[in-house]
């Protein structure tokens, strides 16, 4: 197939589209082309309307991804293969059939090895990780009650949005064709909007009280430094979460934000930090946000707040360890010459909320991987706690397993570069229940009602910008 463009708008100064093939996992019978390359300049609000609405027209029986970073937001539909990891063992479906292998001692290698063989030329693997998946990769105990650990989807299908342009990745010209008409009325159609969606935000607060009054206890036995725990809010009104995510992203600030549905889980979030941000040339970095305040939106009170974010010291004390460890985990995969600790404790908003934020810097030493790197960071330490191990081992104790809340959403390709984003600041949907989660970090100077207050602010980040499903 050769590549098509559109003229809509000003040239784009990258070269003229050639002809390009990239084989799909079957790789004897297709190849798959970008069938469509549409100039145009789109705004960020362009390109998240724009693959929200194709999002929509993907069958139901269809998986797909919705990942935005930075400019680039990337829409991943339909299944060439798949590779989830269970408790159980890593199972690999691709056309030549399907296969199950046990868990060796490097799950995420086997991960690896698995894209390597099944991805093809050129390949981009989107899915999710469960916040359970630190457990496997740190010894500890997995609760009862854990599921799909890691699922990772090498779609059918992709289109990248960015500012210069859409390109679409498929071997099927019907879908390129209907995809490439979707985004470009997409910026001429209103937000779908709905009925309002209503959340009780004091649910579960004295169970929540008690967890964080349980935990100040254990940190005053010197079991662990800080844990972050989190509480479930029911949404008990059908939501759209296509319009629930294009509502809530125009009133976020996210450092990353995504849309989805695969392995019977669906979900829409504004995440305020990633994990781990891996490039191709081996440069890595994690950003870790921790000591929180809301935000008012009258500008005067929120410059009041941020000023009192930076002077507490109950929120410097939380950040400041939460930055050695994520710098004592970057050391451990990366040259050491090359660690370096940036922008220490700005202030970034996201959201309902703002944070003090910091960035730690790395460049993988010889031999070590992306997969490395996450596998060091991950989970995220602000949303698990340190030390990560019995932090990791109180959240089973108090809350059992919370599934994609505080996992990672993510990108990897076959160049080496993997991008993971923080889950946080979601809307969750599997087996006809609906609901959002907030946490916080405990401290030994925390107390159950703060705490409290601030899974509140955070909730409002999704909670204020729900659609319900329209009615007939």
């Amino acid at each position: 197939m050769s590549t098509t463009t559109e003229a809509a708008g000003p040239p784009r100064t990258q070269p003229a589209p050639t002809e390009r093939t990239r084989s799909t996992t079957d790789r004897s019978t297709t190849d798959r082309t970008a069938t469509d390359r549409t100039a145009t300049d789109r705004t960020a609000t362009d390109r998240i309307a724009g693959a929200t609405a194709v999002a929509r027209t993907v069958p139901d029986s269809d998986p797909y991804v919705l990942y935005e970073r930075g400019d680039d937001v990337f829409l991943a539909a339909g299944t060439a293969a798949e590779i989830v990891l269970g408790p159980d063992g890593l199972t690999v479906t691709a056309p030549t059939g399907t296969r199950h292998e046990p868990l060796g001692a490097d799950p995420l290698g086997q991960v690896s090895a698995a894209l390597a063989e099944v991805g093809g030329t050129g390949w981009q693997a989107f899915g999710w990780a469960s916040f359970e998946l630190a457990h496997l990769l740190h010894g500890g105990e997995l609760p009862a009650d854990t599921g799909t650990l890691l699922h990772l989807l090498l779609p059918r299908h992709t289109a990248h949005l960015h500012p210069g342009g859409v390109d679409v990745d498929t071997a099927d010209a019907a879908v390129a064709r209907a995809w490439r008409d979707t985004i470009l009325g997409a910026g001429h159609a209103a937000p779908r909007t709905g009925p309002a969606v209503t959340v009780d935000e004091s649910a579960c607060a004295e169970a929540y009280r008690g967890s964080v009054a349980a935990a100040v206890a254990e940190i005053g036995e010197d079991r662990f430094r800080k844990v972050i725990l989190s509480r479930t809010v029911p949404v008990t009104e059908p939501v759209d979460l296509p319009a629930t995510y294009r509502h809530g992203r125009a009133h976020n600030t996210p450092a990353r934000s995504f849309l989805l549905r695969l392995g019977g889980l669906e979900a829409a979030g504004f995440s305020p930090e990633t994990v781990v941000e891996v490039a191709a040339d081996g440069t890595f970095s994690t950003q870790p946000l921790a000591g929180t305040r809301a935000r008012s939106g009258e500008p005067e009170r929120d410059s009041e707040l941020s000023d009192e974010l930076r002077r507490d010291p109950k929120e410097i004390y939380e950040h400041a360890v939460s930055v050695q460890v994520a710098q004592d985990e970057v050391c451990e995969v990366s040259d050491p010459d090359a660690v370096v600790v940036e922008e220490f404790m700005r202030v970034v908003e996201r959201g309902s909320v703002q944070h003090l934020a910091s960035r730690v810097r790395g460049r993988l030493r010889p031999g070590a991987t992306a997969w490395d790197a996450l596998g060091r960071l991950f989970p995220a330490v602000t949303a698990s706690g340190l030390p990560k191990a019995p932090a990791c081992a109180a959240i089973s104790r108090h809350e059992g397993a919370r599934g994609l809340y505080s996992g990672a959403v993510l990108t990897v390709d076959h160049t080496g570069a993997l991008d993971a984003a923080l889950v946080l600041r979601a809307i969750y949907r599997a087996q006809d229940r609906t609901w959002l989660r907030a946490g916080a970090g405990i401290v030994g100077a925390s107390t159950p009602e703060r705490e409290l207050e601030e899974t509140r602010e955070k909730l409002r980040s999704v909670s204020r910008f729900l659609v319900g499903e329209e009615t007939t």
